[in-house]
């Protein structure tokens, strides 16, 4: 999905940020210091940067500055701390920064910062294009509906369902919302066959967020990476793609 840029002197914190960030689907980098921040920035390029400001070295809003100063602050930053103030996140902002978390952060305020700052930055999308049209139609013949997987039913995929022609050949859509189950079978063997199914639609809906797929189902996210590994659910298909 994104490459994230953790800097942060509290080894815990960096620790933990990175374990939550990498069950979204993240890439993540750490930096305990300005110095291994800057030799990270310049060579990975992150999407994001959630950067401490009290540090030992050079604090957070310094480097901030420099980064904007020197042109290279062309990446969402958000600053985190556990003594900031009113004026400390009014400083960050106004040098560039675009949200501050205060320390103990809450997985939601984390998760939600994250969100909000890499769809900011996130490219607009691409003008959807006709497909070109036949001889004596419109331009627009053949143009995709746009539909989510999720929405659309094993049958209707496999039947042109989606607007594009049934050629007899099964097309590949992911976990669909709608299937079909052989319970001529033992009663483990279809349960286990349906849970599955189960997990990998709401893994493949979520995008592979393992907490909101927890939230979802309402189990434990401890319970339900067992859950998974038992029933042989592969957890790296639906790790989202990377920004870059």
């Amino acid at each position: 999905m994104a490459t994230i840029l953790v800097v942060d002197d509290e080894m815990g914190i960096r620790a933990l940020l990175s374990e939550i960030l990498s069950d979204e689907g993240h890439t993540i980098e750490l930096a305990e210091d300005a110095a291994q921040a800057r030799a990270v920035r310049d060579r990975l390029r992150p999407d994001l940067v959630l950067l401490d400001i009290w540090m030992p070295d050079v604090d957070g809003i310094s480097l901030l500055k420099e980064w904007g100063a020197c042109g290279l602050l062309n990446m969402p930053v958000v600053m985190m701390s556990g003594h900031g103030t009113i004026d400390t996140a009014v400083e960050a902002t106004k040098f560039g920064a675009m949200a501050f978390l205060e320390k103990p952060i809450t997985l939601q305020k984390l998760l939600r910062a994250v969100e909000q700052a890499l769809s900011r930055s996130a490219p607009p999308p691409a003008p959807r294009l006709a497909t070109p049209g036949l001889v004596g139609m419109p331009p627009t013949y053949g143009a995709l509906p746009t539909a989510r997987p999720a929405d659309l039913t094993v049958e209707a995929a496999m039947t042109g369902g989606m607007g594009l022609p049934a050629f007899g050949s099964p097309v590949d859509l992911g976990p669909q919302a709608e299937q079909t189950f052989t319970l001529d079978r033992p009663l483990r063997e279809a349960r286990d066959a349906f849970e599955k199914s189960y997990f990998e639609f709401h893994l493949a809906r979520e995008n592979g967020s393992m907490t909101r797929v927890a939230e979802k189902t309402g189990l434990e996210r401890t319970h339900l990476y067992r859950k998974l590994r038992q029933l042989g659910v592969d957890l790296s298909r639906n790790k989202r793609g990377s920004h870059g």
